[in-house]
């Protein structure tokens, strides 16, 4: 196909449709968002509860929130920059903190609700897909979806990493894990190569070779750890 140049002429301004404010500034997606709000009529007032999970530079945000007229209501939160309290105190941007971010809003919910002792989640980390199943006599399992905003939802993105936490800590999520690390066919099984990512095992392995092979480039890079 042979290059093709933009012709942005009067008829193309004259048409043109200003996108939504928050569209323009890179914060919603509202094609995904009036999916994620919109409930059935059935249900009445039911809330639809979505887990927002959000990247800076220096932290993650994960939400439980759900949508009302004059705005979302946040039911819970968990950051990253509150893993050092629990023993992690570097790397609280990368896929392992991600995880344990999830993780911990998990927890942190289910035990607002007073149902952490109903639903544990995955007790042991195997690396496996897990999905929780309601208890018989007891309120059914806490349900939401991913809001991942306008990430890339790539396999292996972060933002199933911390979906993965939330999954492992006792949610219940129609939204599939296939672009976790989990589901990611490689060479190691992917039970392996999830543990190895969620854990920080990954990261290990890489600081012991890059040591091995370039000390100078091993005291450039993680200088601020060492």
């Amino acid at each position: 196909m042979g290059f093709v140049k933009v012709v942005k002429n009067k008829a193309y301004f004259k048409r043109y449709q200003v996108k939504f404010r928050r569209r323009r500034e890179g914060k919603t997606d509202y094609f995904a968002r009036k999916r994620l709000v919109i409930q059935d009529k059935n249900k009445y007032n039911t809330p639809k509860y979505r887990m927002i999970v959000r990247f800076s530079n220096r932290d993650i945000v994960c939400q439980i929130a759900y949508a009302k007229i004059e705005g979302d209501a946040i039911v819970c939160a968990a950051y990253s920059h509150e893993l050092p309290r629990y023993g992690v105190s570097v790397g609280l941007t990368n896929y392992a903190a991600a995880y344990c971010t999830g993780l911990l809003l998990a927890r942190r919910l289910l035990n607002k609700f007073n149902l952490d002792k109903v639903y544990e989640g995955q007790v042991e980390v195997t690396g496996e897909e897990f999905n929780v199943e309601s208890v018989d006599g007891q309120p059914g399992a806490f349900t939401c979806y991913l809001d991942a905003g306008l990430t890339r939802t790539t396999t292996g993105n972060k933002v199933f990493g911390a979906l993965k936490g939330a999954v492992d800590g006792g949610l219940s999520s129609h939204t599939a894990l296939s672009g976790s690390r989990a589901t990611t066919p490689r060479a190691k099984s992917s039970a392996v190569r999830s543990t190895g990512s969620t854990s920080g095992l990954e990261r290990v392995e890489y600081m012991s070779s890059l040591i091995e092979e370039d000390e100078d480039a091993y005291k450039k890079q993680f200088s601020r750890f060492i």
